[in-house]
Protein backbone atom coordinates (compact mmCIF):
# COMPACT_ATOMS: atom_id res chain seq x y z
CA UNK A 1 0.00 0.00 0.00
CA UNK A 2 1.11 3.56 -0.69
CA UNK A 3 1.22 5.61 2.45
CA UNK A 4 -0.54 8.97 2.03
CA UNK A 5 1.32 12.15 2.74
CA UNK A 6 0.67 13.06 6.36
CA UNK A 7 -1.06 16.41 6.59
CA UNK A 8 0.68 17.26 9.85
CA UNK A 9 4.08 16.88 8.13
CA UNK A 10 3.11 18.96 5.10
CA UNK A 11 3.27 22.70 4.73
CA UNK A 12 0.24 24.66 5.82
CA UNK A 13 -2.34 24.69 2.98
CA UNK A 14 -2.73 27.94 1.10
CA UNK A 15 -5.44 27.21 -1.46
CA UNK A 16 -8.84 25.49 -1.54
CA UNK A 17 -11.42 24.61 -4.18
CA UNK A 18 -15.12 24.35 -3.32
CA UNK A 19 -16.59 21.87 -5.81
CA UNK A 20 -20.31 21.65 -6.48
CA UNK A 21 -21.54 19.03 -8.97
CA UNK A 22 -24.73 19.75 -10.88
CA UNK A 23 -27.05 18.21 -13.44
CA UNK A 24 -29.94 20.33 -14.77
CA UNK A 25 -30.81 22.04 -11.49
CA UNK A 26 -30.78 25.75 -12.34
CA UNK A 27 -32.90 26.78 -9.35
CA UNK A 28 -30.56 25.01 -6.94
CA UNK A 29 -27.51 26.62 -8.54
CA UNK A 30 -29.08 30.06 -8.22
CA UNK A 31 -29.61 29.37 -4.52
CA UNK A 32 -26.32 27.74 -3.56
CA UNK A 33 -23.67 29.54 -5.63
CA UNK A 34 -23.94 32.91 -3.86
CA UNK A 35 -23.70 31.04 -0.55
CA UNK A 36 -20.55 29.24 -1.70
CA UNK A 37 -19.01 32.53 -2.78
CA UNK A 38 -19.53 33.80 0.76
CA UNK A 39 -18.05 30.58 2.15
CA UNK A 40 -14.97 31.10 -0.01
CA UNK A 41 -14.36 34.45 1.70
CA UNK A 42 -14.43 32.90 5.18
CA UNK A 43 -11.11 31.07 4.75
CA UNK A 44 -9.09 34.23 4.03
CA UNK A 45 -8.39 34.89 7.75
CA UNK A 46 -6.91 31.38 7.91
CA UNK A 47 -4.45 32.27 5.17
CA UNK A 48 -6.26 30.11 2.62
CA UNK A 49 -7.47 31.47 -0.72
CA UNK A 50 -10.66 29.71 -1.85
CA UNK A 51 -12.37 29.46 -5.21
CA UNK A 52 -15.64 27.88 -6.37
CA UNK A 53 -15.76 25.23 -9.11
CA UNK A 54 -19.01 24.15 -10.75
CA UNK A 55 -18.86 20.77 -12.51
CA UNK A 56 -21.71 20.48 -14.99
CA UNK A 57 -22.53 16.83 -15.76
CA UNK A 58 -25.13 17.68 -18.40
CA UNK A 59 -23.81 16.54 -21.82
CA UNK A 60 -25.36 19.70 -23.26
CA UNK A 61 -23.56 21.97 -20.81
CA UNK A 62 -26.80 23.68 -19.79
CA UNK A 63 -25.31 25.44 -16.75
CA UNK A 64 -22.53 27.25 -18.62
CA UNK A 65 -24.27 30.60 -19.17
CA UNK A 66 -25.85 30.53 -15.73
CA UNK A 67 -22.50 30.03 -14.03
CA UNK A 68 -20.95 32.82 -16.14
CA UNK A 69 -23.71 35.17 -15.00
CA UNK A 70 -23.27 34.25 -11.36
CA UNK A 71 -19.47 34.48 -11.65
CA UNK A 72 -19.78 38.06 -12.86
CA UNK A 73 -21.40 38.95 -9.53
CA UNK A 74 -18.85 37.11 -7.37
CA UNK A 75 -16.53 40.07 -6.88
CA UNK A 76 -13.14 38.99 -5.56
CA UNK A 77 -13.98 35.27 -5.56
CA UNK A 78 -13.20 33.15 -8.61
CA UNK A 79 -16.10 31.01 -9.84
CA UNK A 80 -14.93 28.50 -12.45
CA UNK A 81 -16.97 26.28 -14.75
CA UNK A 82 -16.05 22.73 -15.84
CA UNK A 83 -18.01 20.58 -18.24
CA UNK A 84 -18.00 16.80 -17.80
CA UNK A 85 -19.99 15.30 -20.65
CA UNK A 86 -19.55 11.67 -19.58
CA UNK A 87 -22.69 10.66 -17.68
CA UNK A 88 -22.28 9.49 -14.12
CA UNK A 89 -21.39 11.02 -10.80
CA UNK A 90 -18.00 9.27 -10.66
CA UNK A 91 -16.89 11.05 -13.83
CA UNK A 92 -18.07 14.38 -12.43
CA UNK A 93 -16.19 13.78 -9.16
CA UNK A 94 -13.03 12.97 -11.10
CA UNK A 95 -13.46 16.15 -13.11
CA UNK A 96 -13.53 18.08 -9.83
CA UNK A 97 -10.27 16.40 -8.79
CA UNK A 98 -8.63 17.08 -12.15
CA UNK A 99 -9.78 20.70 -12.37
CA UNK A 100 -8.81 21.66 -8.84
CA UNK A 101 -5.48 22.63 -10.34
CA UNK A 102 -2.78 22.99 -7.74
CA UNK A 103 -5.20 23.59 -4.85
CA UNK A 104 -4.05 22.10 -1.57
CA UNK A 105 -7.58 21.30 -0.38
CA UNK A 106 -10.86 20.32 -2.04
CA UNK A 107 -14.30 20.31 -0.47
CA UNK A 108 -17.35 18.67 -2.04
CA UNK A 109 -20.93 19.83 -1.56
CA UNK A 110 -24.10 18.94 -3.50
CA UNK A 111 -26.05 21.51 -5.49
CA UNK A 112 -29.23 20.80 -3.50
CA UNK A 113 -27.52 21.50 -0.17
CA UNK A 114 -27.12 24.72 1.77
CA UNK A 115 -24.10 25.29 4.05
CA UNK A 116 -24.29 26.65 7.57
CA UNK A 117 -22.54 29.96 8.21
CA UNK A 118 -19.27 28.50 9.57
CA UNK A 119 -19.39 25.26 7.55
CA UNK A 120 -16.15 25.59 5.62
CA UNK A 121 -14.14 27.17 8.42
CA UNK A 122 -15.19 24.39 10.80
CA UNK A 123 -14.05 21.67 8.38
CA UNK A 124 -10.76 23.43 7.65
CA UNK A 125 -9.89 24.24 11.25
CA UNK A 126 -10.36 20.64 12.35
CA UNK A 127 -8.15 19.47 9.49
CA UNK A 128 -5.46 21.99 10.38
CA UNK A 129 -5.59 21.10 14.07
CA UNK A 130 -5.42 17.34 13.60
CA UNK A 131 -3.45 16.98 10.38
CA UNK A 132 -5.77 14.44 8.75
CA UNK A 133 -6.49 13.43 5.17
CA UNK A 134 -10.18 14.34 5.34
CA UNK A 135 -12.85 15.90 7.51
CA UNK A 136 -16.53 15.04 7.20
CA UNK A 137 -19.63 16.93 8.30
CA UNK A 138 -23.29 16.05 8.90
CA UNK A 139 -26.18 16.47 6.49
CA UNK A 140 -29.64 17.29 7.80
CA UNK A 141 -32.76 17.13 5.66
CA UNK A 142 -35.30 19.87 5.04
CA UNK A 143 -38.47 18.77 3.27
CA UNK A 144 -39.74 20.84 0.34
CA UNK A 145 -43.27 19.53 1.00
CA UNK A 146 -44.88 17.81 3.96
CA UNK A 147 -43.85 14.15 3.65
CA UNK A 148 -45.94 11.06 4.14
CA UNK A 149 -46.06 10.31 7.92
CA UNK A 150 -44.85 6.79 7.06
CA UNK A 151 -41.61 8.25 5.67
CA UNK A 152 -41.04 10.39 8.76
CA UNK A 153 -41.83 7.48 11.08
CA UNK A 154 -39.38 5.28 9.18
CA UNK A 155 -36.60 7.84 9.66
CA UNK A 156 -35.63 7.44 6.03
CA UNK A 157 -33.90 10.81 5.94
CA UNK A 158 -32.23 10.62 9.35
CA UNK A 159 -28.45 10.64 9.06
CA UNK A 160 -25.73 9.97 11.58
CA UNK A 161 -24.41 12.56 14.03
CA UNK A 162 -21.14 11.93 15.88
CA UNK A 163 -19.01 13.88 18.34
CA UNK A 164 -16.45 16.12 16.67
CA UNK A 165 -13.12 14.33 16.39
CA UNK A 166 -14.61 10.86 15.96
CA UNK A 167 -12.66 8.80 13.43
CA UNK A 168 -14.78 7.49 10.55
CA UNK A 169 -13.93 4.92 7.90
CA UNK A 170 -16.40 5.88 5.16
CA UNK A 171 -18.00 9.09 3.93
CA UNK A 172 -20.06 10.55 1.12
CA UNK A 173 -19.02 13.53 -0.99
CA UNK A 174 -22.01 15.62 0.06
CA UNK A 175 -19.96 17.23 2.87
CA UNK A 176 -16.33 16.19 2.58
CA UNK A 177 -13.06 18.13 2.79
CA UNK A 178 -9.97 16.46 1.33
CA UNK A 179 -6.28 17.22 1.67
CA UNK A 180 -5.39 16.88 -2.00
CA UNK A 181 -1.73 16.38 -1.17
CA UNK A 182 -2.63 13.10 0.52
CA UNK A 183 -5.02 12.14 -2.30
CA UNK A 184 -2.39 12.81 -4.96
CA UNK A 185 0.17 10.76 -3.06
CA UNK A 186 -2.27 7.83 -3.27
CA UNK A 187 -3.03 8.56 -6.96
CA UNK A 188 -6.63 8.07 -5.97
CA UNK A 189 -9.70 8.72 -8.10
CA UNK A 190 -13.33 7.70 -8.27
CA UNK A 191 -14.22 4.38 -9.90
CA UNK A 192 -16.00 5.19 -13.17
CA UNK A 193 -17.56 1.71 -13.28
CA UNK A 194 -19.83 2.94 -10.46
CA UNK A 195 -20.97 6.02 -12.38
CA UNK A 196 -24.64 5.04 -12.66
CA UNK A 197 -24.67 2.84 -9.58
CA UNK A 198 -23.35 5.29 -7.01
CA UNK A 199 -21.09 4.57 -4.04
CA UNK A 200 -17.88 5.58 -5.83
CA UNK A 201 -17.38 7.92 -2.87
CA UNK A 202 -17.73 4.91 -0.56
CA UNK A 203 -14.88 3.11 -2.33
CA UNK A 204 -12.84 6.31 -2.48
CA UNK A 205 -13.06 7.13 1.22
CA UNK A 206 -12.68 3.54 2.40
CA UNK A 207 -9.51 3.36 0.28
CA UNK A 208 -8.12 6.45 2.01
CA UNK A 209 -8.50 4.74 5.38
CA UNK A 210 -7.20 1.40 4.11
CA UNK A 211 -4.02 3.19 3.06
CA UNK A 212 -3.43 4.82 6.42
CA UNK A 213 -5.26 8.11 5.97
CA UNK A 214 -7.42 9.44 8.79
CA UNK A 215 -10.88 10.96 8.45
CA UNK A 216 -12.46 12.88 11.31
CA UNK A 217 -16.06 13.88 11.93
CA UNK A 218 -16.81 17.59 12.39
CA UNK A 219 -20.30 17.85 13.84
CA UNK A 220 -20.43 21.65 13.65
CA UNK A 221 -19.94 21.70 9.86
CA UNK A 222 -23.60 21.23 8.96
CA UNK A 223 -25.14 21.35 5.51
CA UNK A 224 -28.88 21.18 4.89
CA UNK A 225 -30.22 18.90 2.17
CA UNK A 226 -33.35 20.27 0.50
CA UNK A 227 -35.38 17.14 -0.33
CA UNK A 228 -37.49 17.59 -3.50
CA UNK A 229 -41.05 16.21 -3.81
CA UNK A 230 -40.09 13.32 -6.13
CA UNK A 231 -37.93 11.83 -3.36
CA UNK A 232 -40.68 12.04 -0.77
CA UNK A 233 -42.51 8.92 -1.93
CA UNK A 234 -42.60 5.46 -0.40
CA UNK A 235 -41.27 3.92 -3.59
CA UNK A 236 -38.25 6.23 -3.75
CA UNK A 237 -37.17 5.82 -0.11
CA UNK A 238 -37.52 2.02 -0.22
CA UNK A 239 -35.53 1.84 -3.47
CA UNK A 240 -32.88 4.08 -1.88
CA UNK A 241 -32.61 1.71 1.09
CA UNK A 242 -32.22 -1.21 -1.33
CA UNK A 243 -29.57 0.74 -3.25
CA UNK A 244 -27.68 1.46 -0.04
CA UNK A 245 -27.45 -2.23 0.84
CA UNK A 246 -26.64 -3.21 -2.72
CA UNK A 247 -23.89 -0.62 -2.92
CA UNK A 248 -22.33 -1.68 0.37
CA UNK A 249 -21.90 -5.27 -0.82
CA UNK A 250 -20.64 -4.22 -4.24
CA UNK A 251 -18.07 -1.82 -2.83
CA UNK A 252 -16.91 -4.35 -0.24
CA UNK A 253 -16.20 -6.73 -3.12
CA UNK A 254 -14.49 -4.04 -5.17
CA UNK A 255 -12.16 -3.21 -2.31
CA UNK A 256 -11.06 -6.85 -2.15
CA UNK A 257 -10.88 -7.52 -5.89
CA UNK A 258 -7.29 -8.75 -5.67
CA UNK A 259 -7.85 -11.51 -3.11
CA UNK A 260 -8.19 -15.12 -4.16
CA UNK A 261 -11.34 -16.89 -5.33
CA UNK A 262 -11.85 -18.71 -2.03
CA UNK A 263 -11.53 -15.54 0.04
CA UNK A 264 -13.94 -13.66 -2.24
CA UNK A 265 -16.44 -16.49 -2.03
CA UNK A 266 -16.20 -16.39 1.75
CA UNK A 267 -16.82 -12.63 1.65
CA UNK A 268 -19.89 -13.11 -0.55
CA UNK A 269 -21.24 -15.63 1.95
CA UNK A 270 -20.64 -13.25 4.87
CA UNK A 271 -22.35 -10.38 3.08
CA UNK A 272 -25.26 -12.66 2.20
CA UNK A 273 -25.57 -13.77 5.81
CA UNK A 274 -25.62 -10.18 7.02
CA UNK A 275 -28.28 -9.33 4.47
CA UNK A 276 -30.42 -12.29 5.46
CA UNK A 277 -30.18 -11.24 9.11
CA UNK A 278 -31.43 -7.79 8.13
CA UNK A 279 -34.24 -9.29 6.08
CA UNK A 280 -35.35 -11.45 9.00
CA UNK A 281 -35.00 -8.61 11.49
CA UNK A 282 -36.97 -6.26 9.28
CA UNK A 283 -39.73 -8.81 8.80
CA UNK A 284 -39.95 -9.32 12.56
CA UNK A 285 -40.16 -5.56 13.08
CA UNK A 286 -42.97 -5.28 10.52
CA UNK A 287 -44.87 -8.06 12.28
CA UNK A 288 -44.32 -6.42 15.67
CA UNK A 289 -45.42 -3.07 14.33
CA UNK A 290 -48.55 -4.58 12.85
CA UNK A 291 -49.51 -6.17 16.17
CA UNK A 292 -48.63 -3.05 18.15
CA UNK A 293 -50.18 -0.73 15.52
CA UNK A 294 -46.89 1.16 15.35
CA UNK A 295 -46.36 3.04 12.11
CA UNK A 296 -42.70 3.64 12.95
CA UNK A 297 -41.94 -0.04 13.58
CA UNK A 298 -43.57 -1.07 10.32
CA UNK A 299 -41.80 1.59 8.27
CA UNK A 300 -38.39 0.93 9.81
CA UNK A 301 -38.93 -2.78 9.28
CA UNK A 302 -39.52 -2.22 5.57
CA UNK A 303 -36.40 -0.06 5.41
CA UNK A 304 -34.31 -2.77 7.09
CA UNK A 305 -35.72 -5.45 4.78
CA UNK A 306 -34.95 -3.36 1.69
CA UNK A 307 -31.36 -2.77 2.79
CA UNK A 308 -30.94 -6.47 3.57
CA UNK A 309 -32.29 -7.47 0.17
CA UNK A 310 -29.86 -5.05 -1.46
CA UNK A 311 -26.96 -6.56 0.45
CA UNK A 312 -27.87 -10.07 -0.68
CA UNK A 313 -28.20 -9.13 -4.34
CA UNK A 314 -25.01 -7.06 -4.28
CA UNK A 315 -23.09 -9.95 -2.75
CA UNK A 316 -23.70 -11.94 -5.94
CA UNK A 317 -23.02 -9.21 -8.45
CA UNK A 318 -26.36 -7.49 -9.10
CA UNK A 319 -25.79 -3.78 -9.69
CA UNK A 320 -28.73 -1.50 -8.98
CA UNK A 321 -28.49 1.44 -11.41
CA UNK A 322 -29.69 4.22 -9.12
CA UNK A 323 -28.32 7.03 -11.33
CA UNK A 324 -29.18 5.55 -14.70
CA UNK A 325 -30.42 8.17 -17.15
CA UNK A 326 -33.09 7.70 -19.76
Amino acid sequence: MTKPAASQDAERPESLTIAVLTFRRPDDLDAVLPQLVEQARTTAPLGIASRVLVVDNDPEGSARDQVARLAADAGDVTVAYSHEAEPGIAAARNRALDDSGDSDLLVFIDDDERPSASWLVDLVQLMLAEGVAATVGPVISEYSITPDPWIVAGRFFDRRRLPTGTEVDVAATNNLLLDLRAIRALRLGFDRSLGTIGRSDTVFTRTIVQNGGRMLWCDEAVVTDVVPPHRLTRQWVVQRAFSSGNGWSLTSLLLTRHIGFGARLALRVRLTAKGVVRLAGGLARVALGTVARSLGQRARGVRTMARGAGMVTGAWGHRYQEYRRS
